[in-house]
Order: structure tokens, then C-alpha cells, then sequence
């Protein structure tokens, strides 16, 4: 059985960075909507709000892989004057949206619905987030995918991005966070590292592109695509 659930598992993340939209959010939607990751809701004082407080700037947010909109309410709301949080699943969306609307920030706070890895932004933000949702990033795709959401990044913008990643010194297993952090170190400008006492030893980088024309870039074309639609605060 052990065997059955682990290689059902590795389907599952198989299908959540590279399978269709459609099946990607009937998964997410499904493990929202029966409870399976409720233990996500609260993450007051997590260790990437300090480091969003530094970069924001009283600025934009464009918080890839939003979930449920932790960002969007714990952050403290002087921090940022707006924020767009993207996620494939409507349930979490949906969530999200309740707990904006709970929190009386329904005019600083946006939600789109849609792949994060196809989005297409038609502004540019100050920091631009991946708070674990780099792990749905194929490691193939990590640096085109920064590249891609670089003109988005108002100049002296950055990335910022959180996850668990053993220190590389001491990793033998060379996990793929681990190969995620390496790729993201050897391509791109780091600002600043932190790696949290945090159970699991969370770690978050700042970066900016290396090339200062891939910074300055105007988003000229933003939005040439139809974006996905904003839902709308319920």
C-alpha cells in the first residue's frame, strides 16, 4: 500500500506542473474544498513578511500561486497599496476573496483565476511572490518563467521567493527545491537570503534579473493575450 500511495503521489505533482489547466484545477479544487489543506490558512508571522515589508515599498504585489490569500490579510495592509493574487483553483480564490472582503480590503485586493505559469500581467509591480508555488515550476522552466514575468518588475523590482530548501553544503539528496534554489542563484542577482529557524527551515531569496535591460524593459504587449478574468469580492 505504501508503495501504491507513494507512486499515486508522484502522479499527483507529475500532473500539477505539467498536466492541462483543467486537470490541474479539478486537483487543487478538490484538495480546497474537502479540507486537505486548511492547515495553510493562518501563517501570521511566517518569515516572508518581514522580507515583504523590506521590497514593498507601499507598492504592488503580484502574489503568483495566492492560495487561499494568506498575503493578501496577514500582511499588515500600510505595507502595500495594491495586490493581485493569482491561483488556478476557484475554490481557494474563493476563499481568498472572504477573507479579503472579512478583512475590509477589498479595495487594495484582486484575485484572477488561472495557471500562473500562463498568466499574462497588464501592469507592473514592485514585488512580485512565489510563496511555495515555485514547487509546480518544471525545473526546466524555472529561469524562463522568471525571464518571462521579468517586464513586470517596475525598475529596482524583485522576486521574491519562499521555499524549503536545504542548505546545498549539507544536501546529498539534491532535492528539487534544492536544484530550484540553485538555478535561481546561478541566474539571477540575489539581493538578499534568509534561511528561517522555522520548523522545516523555510528559506526565502530576493532576486532581480541580471541584465539591467531585462529590468528597465516596459511591459509594452502586456496583455496582447486575453488575461483571465478578475472574480469579483463575494
Amino acid at each position: 500500500m505504501r508503495v501504491v500511495r507513494r507512486g499515486m503521489g508522484l502522479v499527483s505533482s507529475f500532473l500539477l506542473s505539467y498536466g492541462p489547466q483543467v486537470i490541474k484545477r479539478r486537483v487543487w479544487d478538490k484538495r480546497f474544498s474537502t479540507g486537505q489543506w486548511n492547515f495553510i490558512d493562518h501563517t501570521v508571522g511566517d518569515c516572508v513578511y518581514p522580507v515583504l515589508e523590506r521590497y514593498a515599498r507601499s507598492g504592488s504585489i503580484l502574489d503568483l500561486g495566492c492560495g487561499p490569500g494568506n498575503t493578501a490579510t496577514e500582511l499588515a495592509a500600510h505595507v502595500y497599496h495594491s495586490y493581485v493574487g493569482v491561483d488556478i483553483s476557484e475554490e481557494a480564490l474563493a476563499k481568498a476573496a472572504a477573507r479579503t472582503e472579512a478583512s475590509a480590503r477589498k479595495e487594495k485586493n484582486r484575485f484572477v483565476c488561472g495557471d500562473f505559469l500562463a498568466y499574462v500581467p497588464t501592469e507592473q509591480f514592485d514585488i512580485i511572490l512565489f510563496r511555495e508555488s515555485m514547487y509546480h515550476v518544471p525545473l526546466g522552466r524555472v529561469k524562463t518563467t522568471l525571464d518571462r514575468y521579468s517586464p513586470c518588475l517596475k525598475e529596482g523590482g524583485v522576486f521574491i521567493v519562499r521555499l524549503f530548501a536545504a542548505s546545498r553544503e549539507n544536501d546529498k539528496s539534491k532535492s528539487r527545491p534544492t536544484a530550484m534554489l540553485g538555478i535561481l542563484e546561478s541566474e539571477f542577482n540575489v539581493v538578499e537570503k534568509l534561511q528561517s529557524a522555522e520548523p522545516g527551515r523555510p528559506t526565502v531569496v530576493v532576486l532581480r534579473p541580471k541584465s539591467a535591460a531585462a529590468k528597465d524593459l516596459k511591459p509594452d504587449g502586456l496583455g496582447s493575450r486575453e488575461a483571465p478574468p478578475a472574480l469579483s469580492h463575494r
